[in-house]
């Protein structure tokens, strides 16, 4: 779109049945003509300037920095909680997919209740259909449940280390699922950086380790799983007619069936008269063992939102890489508060994945400030999804294509 002054639209609170384009030549703008009816609540909008878009970008990555770090703090404490309730010397408990399968009903229930409190911010008016239910929503809640799935059976039989080494792939496939579903435009500095940093999670976890082919295949489909989920749930956040583009309606949505599929699952390959009869077989034991399983299962709620959070916020690359980022934070704490051992490549691995990462934020940075960004009059971004200012309002754009007469160009957002 070709100008010589800032570009501007004009933003209409109703549709007007027929547009014309002003005279005055030397500002892009339309007036609307309304059969018998009055001309109301016209507002003019225009793209940011660059310095209105490194303050955007500034305050977005505050805002997304908070949601990170409050995923770091819940992932952090839900770790940390598992590593004693299923060490054997510890709590012993031996099924951690029933125990998931558990926490995806108690996140269905909190969503519940914060969309019966607020309402207004939790529930959108849409919801899905039963066939949309089953075509969009169920796969997303299948395919995160396979991914957890897998990824418990694979580490039955291989060790932690060759396990972060093959889950690491998770980060190539999600950037395979966002090309296909064009959740990122394809770029092939995005693919070099993106490569960068898996090369170096992969010398940064590297160890000595034993192969088994089996699980191997297990968890690299949970790999692939992985990258699958997130970009489902991206466009599941992404879909207001569904109303689903909340994280807690998305999150009411998914965990029922996230908690079935788990639960069947479970009930496969664990053995549920071992719970029953080791940590139900009196009152007291059941009392206890139903606090211990449900009590985390609000930590997960808030991790499990925070991460819808940045999903929709930032995008699943960004999620990825924040996941790395964090697994980075962890190895390099560990080495220094704890005195764990890193080997010259760990450290060479932890450095190039440093930098993998300084080099995706830069990029991502270089993408936003080079974009067109319209701004309401309030200095807002205008966002394709719908929703903010522009719900079911219609956007007029003058568009000159190679010198041309100018062209009408009607958008619509929600």
């Amino acid at each position: 779109m070709a100008s010589s002054s800032p570009q501007q639209y004009t933003l209409l609170n109703s549709e007007p049945e027929r547009v014309r384009a002003s005279e005055d030549e030397d500002r892009e703008t339309y007036e609307p003509i309304l059969d018998n009816e009055p001309f109301h609540h016209i507002q003019s909008i225009h793209y940011a300037t660059e310095a209105e878009k490194k303050r955007l970008w500034g305050r977005n990555a505050v805002i997304n920095t908070l949601f990170i770090a409050s995923w770091y703090l819940f992932a952090t404490i839900l770790s940390v909680y598992n590593k004693w309730m299923f060490s054997p010397n510890l709590f012993g408990f031996p099924a951690p997919l029933f125990v998931t399968a558990l926490h995806m009903f108690v996140q269905f229930s909190l969503s519940a209740l914060i969309r019966a409190l607020w309402p207004h911010h939790f529930r959108p008016k849409a919801r899905p259909t039963p066939n949309e239910y089953l075509r969009k929503a169920a796969p997303t809640a299948i395919t995160t449940s396979l991914d957890i799935g897998f990824s418990n059976l694979s580490m039955k039989t291989i060790t932690l280390s060759f396990y972060t080494m093959c889950k690491s792939s998770s980060l190539i496939f999600v950037l395979a699922f966002a090309f296909l579903f064009r959740l990122e435009t394809f770029s092939f500095r995005l693919i070099g950086v993106i490569s960068l940093i898996f090369c170096g999670v992969l010398l940064m976890v590297a160890t000595e380790t034993h192969f088994v082919f089996g699980g191997f295949i297990l968890v690299i489909s949970a790999s692939a799983l992985s990258g699958l989920r997130w970009s489902l749930t991206h466009l599941l956040l992404k879909n207001k007619q569904l109303g689903l583009d909340n994280p807690a309606a998305t999150l009411f949505w998914l965990s029922p069936m996230m908690g079935l599929t788990l639960g069947v699952i479970s009930l496969l390959i664990e053995s549920w008269s071992t719970i029953f009869r080791d940590f139900y077989g009196s009152f007291g034991d059941a009392a206890r063992s139903t606090l211990y399983l449900v009590s985390p299962g609000i930590v997960a709620f808030c991790m499990v939102l925070s991460e819808f959070y940045i999903i929709k916020r930032a995008g699943v690359v960004p999620m990825s890489i924040a996941g790395i980022a964090k697994e980075v934070t962890t190895i390099a704490a560990s080495a220094v508060v704890f005195g764990d051992e890193l080997t010259p490549l760990n450290i060479t691995g932890v450095g190039i994945t440093i930098a993998g990462i300084c080099l995706y934020t830069y990029h991502k940075y270089r993408k936003s400030i080079d974009s067109q960004v319209p701004l309401d009059p309030d200095g807002n971004p205008i966002s394709d999804e719908g929703g903010g200012a522009l719900h079911d309002q219609v956007l007029f754009a003058l568009d000159e294509e190679d010198g041309g007469e100018p062209e009408l160009v009607e958008r619509r957002t929600g």
